[in-house]
């Protein structure tokens, strides 16, 4: 983006916000570290309403391209979905004992859909440079809206484990299930797709250990391979 328009961006960030009262539990770093993916959760705990919809609030904050904001997340309540669901999982007992089981989406035609939403609090000087680079970059691009439903939604993912572990909670994200058995269990739009599901609640059962890490410096690379 050319720098005459970056001074926009920081514009009022109180603009996106929540009024939130946040309880702190741990820094981002002893987030990081501890949070694991956990499989045997406390099937008795509960998590509040309240509890939920600020660990969303937060959730939501994260980075999309265009700000498109293309995730969707569902929130499977229903005893007897729940139940079908874990059938679907091949029998992964998460499903059902976890306090909340949320079914990471995505919008793939989110880009056209009335996107002058996606920026309606910035000045008019940048909404006429966004909007049509949003149209022309996606139209016909259909890689890069599927591309970009992975890319935003796996990061909203992380800050909804980084936000739950903040909170005191344990979570695992989940990619072993029928993708189009629980799509239709939670009636998906024909148009959206399924990321991944997350299970959240109190643990009963510490995660194993660390199997391998790799070292840093293999990954860690400056410059080019």
């Amino acid at each position: 983006m050319p720098e005459k328009h970056l001074r926009y961006f920081p514009w009022r960030m109180k603009n996106f916000i929540p009024n939130l009262k946040l309880k702190v539990f741990m820094n981002i770093k002893e987030a990081i570290i501890s949070r694991r993916s956990v499989k045997h959760f406390d099937p008795r705990h509960k998590i509040s309403e309240g509890e939920l919809q600020e660990l969303m609030k937060y959730a939501i904050l994260s980075p999309t391209a265009f700000n498109i904001q293309h995730w969707r997340f569902i929130q499977v309540q229903d005893k007897d979905k729940r139940q079908l669901i874990e059938e679907a999982s091949w029998g992964q007992k998460q499903v059902t004992e976890a306090s909340v089981l949320l079914v990471v989406c995505a919008d793939l035609n989110a880009w056209e859909k009335n996107p002058e939403r996606y920026w309606r609090n910035a000045p008019t000087k940048v909404q006429s440079l966004l909007l049509p680079a949003i149209e022309n970059y996606y139209t016909n691009h259909h890689q890069a809206q599927r591309d970009e439903c992975f890319r935003s939604s796996s990061i909203a993912a992380m800050n909804i484990m980084l936000m739950a572990k903040g909170m005191g909670y344990d979570s695992c994200p989940m990619d072993g299930f029928n993708f189009d058995k629980v799509a239709k269990i939670i009636k998906l739009p024909h148009d959206h797709i399924i990321i991944m599901m997350i299970a959240i609640g109190k643990r009963r059962k510490d995660a194993k250990l660390r199997p391998g890490q790799l070292p840093l410096n293999k990954i860690f690379l400056t410059d080019s391979f």
